[in-house]
């Protein structure tokens, strides 16, 4: 069966993986883009917005896994747009005519709409639905390649508290935010279903894998 697969969702020292305040004009609240500088200086991230240059190594090496093997995504309404974005029909996305998916995106919230089919071959599906559901819909999407839980961080842990993902990539990144919303709420023990691994970069940040344990891949 294809895996389930959470990937570098960045968290603060403190565990904040967005900050408060969220907005249109401040998609990640009062964090900004902190939380994912690393990415974006890498050589994946520049390319990702036009630019030449970046960095190699281990931070460049864990980003280019994003697309690859990946049949599907999950992503709660909190990623998909800024609070309210369900009052405006013509809400696409932060990500432009053609987001970096590429796959079927199915949008978890309480108020669907019609699916809107993006260029590249996204298509985002609003889905009304528990975890294990909308994952039986992904996985029956991504033809036996395997399901990104794409966040934001209270998707996340609603995945992993219902046992449903096997692999997860953490970055740790050298940041205190103080406030917003927390990654590792009520997962107390989470470790000890999975094989857990680290490496420290020179950028600053942490990467963290956790295999459960048994999964193939």
């Amino acid at each position: 069966m294809s895996l389930a697969r959470v990937q570098h969702i960045s968290i603060s020292l403190d565990g904040f993986a967005t900050g408060e305040g969220l907005s249109h004009e401040a998609p990640f609240g009062h964090a900004g883009e902190r939380l994912h500088a690393w990415v974006f200086a890498t050589r994946w991230g520049r390319g990702l917005q036009g630019k030449a240059g970046g960095s190699g190594g281990v931070d460049d090496a864990f980003v280019r896994m994003f697309a690859p093997g990946i049949g599907a995504e999950i992503m709660g309404a909190g990623k998909f747009g800024y609070p309210g974005w369900h009052e405006g029909p013509e809400w696409k996305g932060w990500w432009g005519p053609n987001p970096p998916f590429h796959t079927p995106v199915f949008v978890l919230t309480h108020r669907p709409r019609p699916s809107i089919e993006m260029e590249g071959g996204t298509t985002f599906h609003f889905l009304d639905a528990s975890p294990a559901a909308a994952l039986a819909a992904a996985r029956e999407a991504a033809g036996g390649l395997d399901v990104r839980i794409g966040g934001g961080p209270s998707t996340a842990r609603d995945f992993l508290a219902a046992g449903l993902v096997d692999h997860m990539h953490v970055v740790v990144v050298p940041i205190l935010l103080g406030r917003g919303v927390r990654l590792w709420d009520g997962l107390e023990g989470l470790e000890q279903d999975y094989d857990v691994e680290s490496v420290s970069t020179p950028s600053g940040v942490t990467h963290v894998t956790f295999t459960r344990t048994g999964s193939a891949g």
